[in-house]
């Protein structure tokens, strides 16, 4: 019996390891742990270019509620865009403690610093926790100055922090930010003529930074993007990959494609296909043109793809719910 000990033992190695060998995915198997679902998804849209209620500009923000923790995504484009929008709707943010900035353009981040010195009058902590790409505070030049330079600066005068992110990082059970997309489509979506400070010197700015919020829900992922300049296909891919390979049953907020060519708006409908995407609210820069054409490819009705307006919700449990669908 001695003999069989060593093969016994490698058994007992096998059965046991069960762990993740180094330079491997550390994604944890679903059998073994499980990512967090959330139970429950709400999130209103505060900055965008129509509005039934509110102001509309060229701008994206949205409050996510996300089972008990709220999370306030981009800012908006003018200062006080976000601050009057949340008084018309009654919606109170001196409570929310963190923001994500989707990349570093001021349609999305120059509202930052107005509410953080108003809402932390009330509450020294609001918006205090900035989590932010790597990359987006490097040097760019030409059409887009970086204003978040000096807005650094400013925010931490006031105490506020800024986390930067270079991965996918689960901030709360089930809300996943994905932190810089890799590009592995050649979905081109972000302005020409800006150029950006790298070590090999000034290089055509991709947003290196830019990132979303991912929310694993039993009934899906959920994306929420604020222009999706790394592209709608590469975040989506990519999120399937370090959360898990499910359908996708919403994608909402601004995805750049409001002056994409025919063909990169079939190519998007058909990815989208493989996604089994039920619902779709398309904001700011998506365009209202772009949204209908994938509206007609992905065969989805008014209800269940529609134009994203200041006050518009989308519930995990009720869905979308706009005054212009």
């Amino acid at each position: 019996m001695r003999r069989f000990l060593p093969f016994l033992a490698v058994i007992t190695v096998i059965f046991i390891g069960g762990g993740v060998a180094p330079g491997q995915s550390g994604r944890p198997s679903p059998s073994v742990n499980p990512p967090t679902e959330l139970q429950s998804l709400k999130v209103t849209i505060l900055s965008t270019m129509l509005a039934d209620e509110g102001i509309g500009e060229w701008g994206f923000a949205a409050l996510v509620e996300a089972d008990w923790k709220r999370i306030l995504f981009d800012t908006g484009a003018r200062p006080n865009t976000v601050l009057e929008n949340a008084k018309e709707l009654k919606i109170d943010l001196s409570g929310v403690q963190d923001v994500v900035l989707s990349h570093f353009h001021y349609d999305h981040t120059a509202g930052l610093m107005s509410l953080r010195r108003e809402l932390s009058k009330s509450n020294p902590a609001a918006l205090s926790r900035v989590h932010v790409g790597k990359g987006i505070f490097l040097e760019r030049r030409s059409l887009f100055s970086n204003r978040m330079i000096a807005m650094k600066k400013d925010n931490e005068a006031t105490g506020g922090k800024f986390i930067e992110h270079d991965k996918p990082e689960e901030i709360v059970p089930g809300v996943w930010l994905s932190g810089p997309v890799p590009r592995l489509h050649p979905e081109k979506n972000y302005p020409a003529g800006v150029e950006v400070a790298r070590t090999e010197g000034w290089v055509e700015d991709d947003l290196p930074e830019d990132q979303s919020l991912i929310f694993n829900t039993p009934r899906g992922l959920v994306l929420l993007a604020g222009c999706g300049h790394a592209g709608i296909i590469n975040t989506l891919e990519y999120a399937r990959k370090f959360i898990r390979p499910a359908p996708v049953n919403a994608v909402l907020g601004g995805f750049h494609l409001y002056d994409a060519k025919e063909e990169q708006l079939d190519w998007t409908g058909e990815k989208l296909k493989e996604f089994q995407i039920i619902q779709i609210l398309g904001a700011h820069c998506t365009g209202i043109e772009s949204l209908y054409r994938l509206r007609q490819r992905l065969g989805l009705s008014r209800r269940f793809c529609a134009v994203g307006t200041v006050g518009a919700i989308f519930d995990l449990k009720d869905g979308i719910h706009t005054s212009f669908y």
